[in-house]
């Protein structure tokens, strides 16, 4: 089976730390996969927050996830500290991708916990069909 390859943008445009919770570790001992999507998640909502602009409210639409990738590079730990890099890329008529680097930092050095990418799509949840994303929307995060 051919392996998961995300190709990360250049530039991020936002990073926000997110400490390692005992809950995030798993019976290994390091961060679960279950909670490395979790950090993920908090990263997008802090990056939206960031912009103005929250999962339910996105330019006057909400978002709903269509599909996510993740490549797992290092383990993560209790007290590690993982730093977040966000971009958002590939802007289409009613979607666009959230790409992700998580790392730490370990005896001086950066070391990659994992790289993501999530696939997001442009959701009005009253009438529940997909809806275009707001060309205020691509400016902003694109910026």
């Amino acid at each position: 089976m051919p392996r998961v390859k995300i190709q990360l943008p250049e530039k991020f445009s936002f990073v926000t730390e997110i400490p390692v919770r005992i809950t995030d570790v798993n019976y290994g001992g390091h961060v679960g996969n279950d909670s490395i999507l979790g950090i993920l998640h908090e990263a997008r909502l802090r990056f939206l927050k960031h912009h103005g602009y929250s999962e339910m409210d996105l330019g006057g639409s909400g978002m709903i996830m269509a599909d996510v990738a993740i490549e797992f590079k290092h383990e993560a730990f209790y007290g590690d500290t993982v730093i977040a890099s966000v971009a958002a890329n590939d802007f289409q008529r009613v979607s666009f991708d959230i790409y992700y680097k998580l790392e730490k930092e370990s005896n001086g050095e950066k070391l990659t916990v994992a790289i993501a990418k999530t696939g997001l799509v442009c959701y009005n949840y009253s009438s529940k069909k997909n809806c275009n994303l707001p060309v205020e929307v691509v400016n902003q995060l694109s910026s």
